[in-house]
């Protein structure tokens, strides 16, 4: 299936490169139907890989990549199940985010995280997931999970270690403030910076420039430069579903919930 078009995204393939846009109002919230989608990407990979040497994952929205995690529906979820089931609910959630973000992690084509704007939470650990991440000079990134009371759950702090090391990790995980492009791309975690409203075109001349190199030797490079922490994540999971069943995530996803602001999810 080269190209779909479903409630909360979209991709299509042309000239070795399948672009997968993030569709969903208001803020590109990773739930259950984006997550399902999501899975049907990852199952399209046996039609996409042979023909594909990049991946665009890019937004539909002009200020947000993804705000992250649908904590209106895990409080939703979590709420309407007696307390000692909810770990094994979120769990079995998370398991799934998993297995998706760890096949684009591994998959042998470059990903390429386009990010025009606000980059919080799961939607970071999203584009962490990518080889690149190529932003917009106005996108901002930060892990806001401590102020509920747990941790990044979608694989973040293993792959924001591998990647950077701990210093950085610290900061954004322990303050919770959003950090700006500027500074992302001077620790390493942009690798290029576009001009205001160009980060799509700047992901694409990235793309064509790495659709002239060998296939073979591009994924064996992934592959050693890139190894993916499975212990760690598996780790990841376990941390979350202790620290989730705790009566104090429930009051914090509640007030989150009722906050009537634009945008409760910004730190």
């Amino acid at each position: 299936m080269k190209t779909f078009t479903g409630k909360t995204l979209r991709w299509e393939w042309r000239e070795g490169v399948v672009e997968l846009t993030l569709d969903h109002e208001p803020a590109n919230e990773i739930g259950t139907a984006m997550l399902a989608e999501l899975e049907k990407f990852v199952a399209a990979f046996d039609v996409l890989l042979p023909e594909s040497s990049v991946c665009i994952i890019a937004s539909a929205r002009k200020s947000v990549f993804s705000a992250g995690g649908d904590l209106r529906e895990l409080y939703a979820a979590a709420a309407a199940v007696p307390a000692k089931e909810r770990a094994a609910g979120v769990r079995a959630f998370l398991e799934r985010v998993h297995a998706v973000l760890n096949a684009i992690d591994a998959a042998p084509f470059v990903s390429i995280a386009a990010v025009p704007g606000a980059c919080l939470g799961g939607g970071l650990e999203l584009a962490l997931s990518c080889d690149m991440i190529v932003a917009d000079k106005m996108a901002r990134f930060a892990f806001p999970e401590l102020r509920l009371g747990f941790i990044p759950g979608f694989g973040g702090i293993p792959r924001l270690k591998r990647d950077l090391g701990n210093a950085f990790l610290r900061d954004l995980l322990f303050t919770g403030r959003t950090v700006n492009a500027t500074r992302a791309q001077a620790v390493g975690l942009v690798a290029q910076l576009a001009g205001e409203g160009e980060v799509l075109r700047i992901a694409r001349s990235t793309a064509a420039q790495i659709t002239k190199y060998d296939a073979v030797t591009r994924a064996a490079a992934k592959k050693f430069i890139k190894p993916i922490p499975h212990d760690e994540l598996r780790r990841e999971i376990d941390l979350f579903c202790e620290l989730f069943t705790r009566p104090a995530v429930m009051a914090a996803l509640k007030k989150f919930v009722e906050d009537s602001g634009p945008m409760p999810y910004l730190p």
